[in-house]
């Protein structure tokens, strides 16, 4: 190989090849795939990522300002590794009604929500019309709002209680404002996996099929990968070059997100759950297997804050953004909090030696920040949409904020505090 960096001191036999091909800008194998997923040197397939992420995407790293609406979790189908969806007899159940969306969409948008997520259960009486109509609601409350709503999965239910077509469904639901759909519902492709932990949900082929017409239709979409419960390390490249090549027919796919397993209140609650190495694991060989996938998100409500950080040098390039009330983790005993601050999404990324940019929905910049660590920007609330007033600062960054105070006595980079630390 010529060189000497630390990289290339790190491959053996196995990886040299693949370095060659990351390299040259070749496509990596279904074969190199699995490679990279059973190589016992997790760090030397990290660095394979961060050189793919460096030479394709640079140095940017994405969050946005969004919040999620689980507008419901009654569900007509019971899905094994699910903690989420409930029977409507179920005490944990609920539905909100579109009041009470709306005044959740208008809460997040004066926060400076620039996104609303909203996705919930296969509810087995909520009509169709209810639907399009709750787009409405929210579109007339907050018309700027950009709405991320529906998985594949929802959307295929619609089109059974509606009787039309998955067109005519998309078409209706763009026209109510529907602006882009989420990558939720994948799971793995693998059949053998989908009978074992989601018997009930559509196959690989009816998701595909999904994001393949929105795409058709000028939608965008995500998409995701459930790890962790019974598949393969195969199962899980399999799944990967299915949607690289999904990607290369249509090209609507923004993101892509690996989703960990969470056992806890689920049927398969007697399963460890993947491990932070599997979390780095994943996040790298997907940005070196999906060449065609500009993003790849590290979702720190599933994985953590701490992860979301690391994988910053495993490939990822996107840490999602401020979420507000997330339910499907959290019912599944995710310890993360539901809410992530100003101060915590720049601390994380410019700790990672990256440059923080705010983002819509479609990865229109809405700011892009130095590359070096500006307190006085995180004082003063300085993310789309913030003031110092609507963000929680600590007394250290309030004095910054006022001009009272520099540590040590300089300007410099502070530690910022976390939503709930020293709190008992």
């Amino acid at each position: 190989m010529g060189g000497n960096s630390l990289l290339e001191r790190t491959l053996d036999s196995r990886l040299a090849p693949i370095y060659r091909k990351v390299v040259a800008g070749q496509r990596l194998t279904f074969d190199d795939g699995v490679t990279l997923m059973t190589h016992p040197s997790l760090f030397a397939v990290g660095q394979l990522a961060n050189l793919a992420r460096r030479m394709r995407v640079g140095d940017r790293v994405y969050f946005n300002n969004n919040a999620h609406i689980n507008y419901s979790n009654v569900c007509a189908i019971h899905c094994k590794f699910c903690a989420f969806g409930q029977s409507r007899r179920s005490p944990r159940a609920y539905t909100l009604t579109i009041e009470e969306i709306v005044a959740k969409a208008r809460a997040a948008v004066a926060q400076g929500a620039t996104e609303l997520h909203m996705v919930g259960g296969l509810h087995p009486d909520l009509p169709w019309e209810w639907y399009p109509e709750m787009l409405r609601a929210v579109k007339a409350a907050c018309p700027d709002v950009h709405l991320k709503c529906f998985t594949a999965i929802e959307l295929i239910h619609f089109t059974r209680i509606s009787g039309l077509t998955l067109e005519q469904v998309l078409l209706t639901l763009k026209e109510a404002g529907l602006g882009s759909i989420p990558g939720g519902g994948a799971e793995i492709f693998a059949p053998r996996v989908r009978e074992a932990i989601c018997k009930p949900k559509e196959t690989a082929e009816e998701w595909l099929h999904v994001h393949a017409t929105a795409h058709r239709l000028g939608l965008r979409s995500n998409a995701t990968m459930l790890y962790g419960t019974v598949e393969t390390p195969e199962e899980r490249v399999d799944h990967l070059v299915r949607l690289r090549e999904q990607q290369d027919r249509s090209g609507g796919f923004q993101a892509f997100i690996p989703l960990r397993f969470h056992p806890e209140n689920t049927n398969l609650a007697h399963l460890p759950g993947p491990t932070g190495y599997d979390d780095l694991r994943v996040i790298a060989v997907s940005r070196l297997m999906l060449d065609n996938f500009p993003h790849i998100k590290s979702y720190w409500i599933a994985s953590s804050p701490a992860i979301a950080q690391v994988a910053l040098h495993f490939g990822a390039n996107d840490i999602d953004g401020t979420v507000r009330e997330e339910k499907i983790y959290h019912m599944a005993g995710a310890r993360t909090a539901q809410y992530t601050e100003l101060q915590q999404l720049l601390r994380m990324i410019w700790e990672a030696g990256r440059i923080p940019a705010e983002r819509n929905t479609v990865y229109e910049v809405i700011r892009e920040f130095p590359a070096e660590a500006d307190p006085d920007l995180v004082a003063a609330g300085a993310i789309h949409g913030y003031t110092a007033e609507t963000v929680h600062l600590s007394p250290a960054e309030r004095a910054i904020a006022a001009g009272t105070f520099h540590p040590g006595g300089r300007r410099g980079p502070v530690p910022i505090q976390f939503s709930g630390e020293g709190r008992s």
